[in-house]
């Protein structure tokens, strides 16, 4: 092997295992080892697992050698976010006041990952509440971006990405309401899936209430890795049913294909950097290379999609999480709500209903739009990066945050999949866009994903460069 032991991606980790060409403690130690190396100038895992993952690599290392039965991530070291439940974990959501919920089961997008054999070694962070495009909290403080510690590593998977970008995990599980796996993998140089609504099963034991409304219509579970094939796997792993989410839907993950050729829409806004549009560009023509019938035409209301993420989510949030934000002493929590409120917040009922009615009218016609070009690609932001505590430095800060990530916050108002595809990088950071297709066709992203990755391969992991 000519890469590191943390460098592989989380296939090829788990077939040498099974060959037996690798330890399931090899693997588990040289990644321990790399965190040890690079998360202390990241801050990217806050909680870290050694002595439960060397334990579980032991017994790992004994089924192999029993010749028993390896599930498909049999031994790989991976990470899970501190917002979802994990057993003997707390449960603590970046919050001071939740720094002692332990959970006392997995979630069950963490139990199918151990399931199948994956091994924790850390806990990725995550801003409070998983509500910023930052990840930052009170708790545990920054992650800073591996590539530029001056621009956002994003949110709220900032953690997660962070960690897959220098090698420490060969997986991360995260989760997504408004662009927290697509956003962090987008600035961190990785690849993320937001599945379709109702995908891969989510509770959390430790919930003091279900879900609100906004919640189930839109936050997704999610696998985040740095190879496409990995994310397929993770999919798989990931969408099994639970009778505790009921969201979940049995839909299959290898629908029948389409007839070829796929229409591809290609969402090329005129206010969009050139630069931004060179790489949607370059990754159209990778398609059509392949036979795509590709088309610069955009789906409808984008803008307006993203405006209603803040009509539907923002009413719940008055009435559920800003009465509490005080109490939990995160400034910046508190700095960023407050601006978000006052450039967007009404929390009143009639809105509320208002932008729900509208929200199927816009699906409607993206369903229509859909039939004809089954998959779309679009910038993941309409900026290359953002700074680090945008979101806390005022109206014309989070102004320009929330047009920059107007491509992320529409998507999830509809429960479509979308995919992170990261491209290599331009001056210094990483580049990449995002495939989205009808609900439940993870598949479509996945082959077209899988296809760009195949003219552009992936840069990471990489070194921190500062």
């Amino acid at each position: 092997m000519t890469k590191q032991l943390w460098a592989l991606d989380a296939t090829e980790t788990a077939n040498l295992i099974k060959k037996k060409k690798l330890s399931a403690r090899e693997a588990v130690e040289a990644h321990l080892a790399r965190l040890d190396t690079v998360n202390p100038k990241l801050n990217a895992v806050v909680r870290v697992l050694r002595k439960e993952a060397l334990a579980e690599a032991a017994v790992a290392d004994e089924a192999v050698a029993h010749g028993d039965r390896l599930g498909p991530l049999h031994g790989v070291p991976i990470t899970t976010k501190i917002n979802v439940d994990q057993q003997g974990c707390p449960t603590d959501n970046g919050v001071v006041m939740l720094k002692d919920l332990i959970a006392k089961e997995d979630s069950p997008q963490v139990a199918c990952l151990r399931d199948a054999g994956a091994i924790v070694i850390g806990r990725t962070n995550s801003p409070a509440f998983a509500m910023r495009a930052v990840t930052d909290n009170a708790l545990h403080g920054l992650t800073l971006n591996p590539w530029n510690k001056d621009v956002t590593c994003g949110g709220s998977s900032g953690g997660a990405g962070a960690s897959l970008a220098v090698g420490i995990g060969a997986f991360a599980q995260g989760n997504d309401i408004g662009g927290s796996i697509r956003w962090p993998s987008y600035c961190n140089g990785v690849a993320g899936l937001r599945p379709s609504i109702g995908r891969v099963a989510a509770f959390n034991p430790t919930a003091p209430a279900p879900r609100a409304f906004a919640a189930q219509l839109m936050a997704v579970n999610g696998p985040m890795a740095r190879s496409i094939r990995d994310l397929r796997l993770g999919l798989r792993i990931m969408s099994q049913g639970d009778p505790r989410d009921p969201v979940w839907t049995p839909a299959p993950l290898d629908p029948s294909p389409l007839q070829a050729p796929h229409g591809v829409a290609v969402a090329i806004d005129d206010a969009l950097p050139h630069p931004i549009k060179a790489t949607l560009r370059r990754a159209a023509a990778h398609l059509q290379d392949a036979g795509y019938d590709v088309e610069e035409v955009s789906p409808p209301a984008i803008d307006r999609l993203s405006e209603l993420w803040a009509d539907i989510g923002l009413a719940e949030i008055g009435a559920m999480l800003r009465p509490v934000i005080p109490a939990t002493g995160d400034k910046g929590m508190q700095a960023f709500m407050d601006v978000f409120w006052e450039l967007r917040g009404s929390g009143d009922l009639a809105t509320y209903q208002a932008a729900l009615r509208e929200r199927e009218a816009i699906l409607i016609k993206w369903q229509i739009f859909l039939d004809t070009h089954p998959l779309i690609l679009m910038p993941a932001c309409a900026e290359q990066a953002l700074p680090v505590g945008i979101d806390t430095q005022g109206p014309d800060a989070v102004k320009r945050m929330l047009n920059a990530l107007k491509y992320q916050l529409a998507i999830p108002v509809l429960g479509l999949p979308s995919l992170a595809v990261p491209m290599g990088q331009r001056d210094g950071l990483p580049d990449g866009i995002q495939i989205v297709s009808r609900r439940f066709r993870e598949d479509l992203c996945l082959a077209a994903g899988e296809l760009i990755e195949s003219r552009e391969p992936p840069v990471c992991p990489i070194e921190p460069k500062w």
